[in-house]
């Protein structure tokens, strides 16, 4: 057995840890109740006594018609919410046969290049019985017009929908670098969109304030805290510029975080979060409403934790940080597959990710009390510490002038990488363990059955688009993109002119494209 190394005595974010922790290290602190502002045990006084969070595989491949059939699978299995997983094309605002789209049809999510798409996608799913969530940035507003759109064809209101749209541009400037536009007018759809559901859609979470890819690309925990929440920040403050009142919009803002193997400093993490949150929009913003006030998130656990090598092992990593998640009090889980360092989940990986989730659920009795870990001396203390770094975090930026003019400058880019750099060099000198990767490693590994993507995919998905070109009204088309310039060059709210270009059937790279005539196109200056 190899001798345990000094990284042990730290967390990840590398916040030193004490041999032993008693109650002298918390210095008079006092734990209120699960419910009870500022919320640290978490949201409700029953939380999963009086319900389960929501279990929410993320699923999308090849075209809408084989994403139908696995979401149709999954509920049929016990998922309780579908989240939709996009193509990068349609992530990065592009149909299927613009150049730049070759090779990557339907790869990594669902391809949708229209409301013709989308009404495939939920075709048989009843809008108003299930929430959905979509990870779409950019073109967020876009995708959720055609999901209104789609709601609008079966008849259900859009006061019913209940749902999460990622629409988080700023983390993409951050970390994922899906973006399309520059970063203030990607902000104004953003607001936009946040503005639309706050007047029509009042059961939909329009934003999801994401960590998770800010830790995907390398970031401590720490920094995925603090980052996030002042992405928060931000979004409020457009929000109140625009006239909205806090406690309009505030009870509808989600949180996204990831679920890492530091098992302990995970649950001190969204403990923190909840803290932090509650504090800001009280006593920063002055909100009322004690909704405005409340932290709700959902967690994925860790992608980036998971190898290749011996990939059964990612099995039991989920089930850590699914654990570490439930035990933190998220209100929505998505557990990775075991193959997913290979390709997109097969169907028996994501049913025994499913089942993940419902064994901690239904077998382990950790969803018996609220926040079952609250008074340890050793987690109160990490709480601690973990809000107080975050908090120096957000500090820094404020004095920066906002999230916005610290992207400009790279600050939050050239902390991740840093943070990125430092934890890759622990791994591959030894400091940092990863079983089977640089230790207990096997030189011949039994071979796992992995999701192969259908290669017609792309060909299928681009003679669809050709069939909705052709049957459409190209005039009507052409006046709604033009509306649509118009609307983006002042100041209205766009998405009533994206919903009618939707309508009609323009596709998302029409969309994007007519918006990208307005604001311009956007390219990072890299900082080294």
């Amino acid at each position: 057995m190899p001798p345990i190394t000094a990284t042990s005595y730290r967390t990840l974010s590398g916040l030193p840890l004490d041999p032993v922790y008693t109650p002298q290290s918390l210095n008079q602190f006092e734990l209120g109740a699960p419910g009870r502002f500022p919320y640290t045990r978490g949201i409700h006084e029953s939380m999963y006594r009086g319900r389960l969070w929501t279990m929410r595989q993320f699923a999308g491949f090849a075209t809408a018609e084989d994403t139908n059939a696995r979401y149709r699978y999954l509920l049929v299995q016990g998922q309780t919410g579908l989240s939709v997983a996009f193509d990068l094309p349609t992530l990065m605002g592009l149909d299927p046969d613009h150049p730049t789209a070759l090779g990557e049809v339907g790869k990594c999510g669902v391809a949708i290049s229209s409301l013709a798409d989308m009404e495939t996608l939920f075709e048989g799913i009843p809008l108003g019985d299930v929430t959905v969530s979509m990870t779409i940035n950019s073109p967020a507003s876009v995708l959720w017009a055609m999901y209104l759109a789609v709601a609008e064809k079966q008849g259900v209101d859009w006061t019913r929908l209940s749902g999460t749209l990622q629409n988080d541009i700023l983390k993409e400037y951050i970390a994922q670098k899906e973006y399309i536009y520059p970063p203030r007018p990607s902000m104004r759809l953003v607001t936009d969109s946040i503005e639309f559901a706050t007047q029509r859609v009042p059961r939909f979470n329009p934003i999801s304030i994401s960590g998770y890819h800010i830790r995907e690309a390398g970031s401590t925990a720490v920094q995925e805290l603090a980052f996030t929440l002042r992405d928060g920040i931000e979004y409020v403050e457009h929000a109140l510029a625009r006239g909205l009142p806090i406690d309009s919009f505030a009870p509808r803002l989600s949180f996204f975080f990831n679920a890492h193997n530091d098992f302990f400093e995970e649950i001190a993490k969204y403990r923190a979060a909840r803290k932090i949150w509650a504090y800001v929009m009280r006593d920063r913003f002055n909100a009322a409403n004690e909704n405005s006030w409340k932290l709700r998130f959902h967690a994925q656990t860790a992608g980036c934790s998971l190898t290749w090598q011996q990939p059964r092992n990612n099995i039991v990593r989920t089930a850590l940080q699914a654990m570490a998640a439930v035990l933190g009090g998220c209100q929505s889980l998505h557990t990775n597959s075991l193959d997913e360092a290979y390709a997109l989940p097969s169907e028996e990986a994501v049913t025994l990710a499913l089942r993940t989730q419902q064994v901690i659920a239904y077998e382990t009795g950790v969803t018996a009390t609220p926040d079952p870990l609250g008074g340890s001396y050793f987690l109160e203390r990490l709480t601690l510490d973990v809000e107080a770094a975050a908090n120096d975090y957000i500090r820094r930026i404020d004095e920066m002038g906002g999230m916005i003019p610290a992207i400009e400058r790279g600050f939050p880019q050239s902390e991740i990488a840093q943070a990125s750099y430092e934890y890759q060099r622990e791994i591959e000198q030894g400091e940092q363990v990863i079983v089977g990767v640089n230790k207990f490693a096997e030189e011949s590994e039994q071979p796992i059955d992995v999701l192969q993507i259908d290669e017609t995919a792309e060909q299928r998905q681009i003679e669809r688009l050709n069939r909705v070109k052709q049957r459409r009204s190209a005039s009507e088309v052409a006046r709604t993109l033009s509306d649509l310039r118009r609307a983006a060059e002042g100041t209205e709210n766009t998405m009533p002119y994206i919903l009618d270009a939707v309508r009609a059937y323009a596709t998302v790279g029409e969309i994007c494209g007519a918006l990208k005539d307005v604001f311009g196109g956007y390219t990072e200056t890299s900082i080294l």
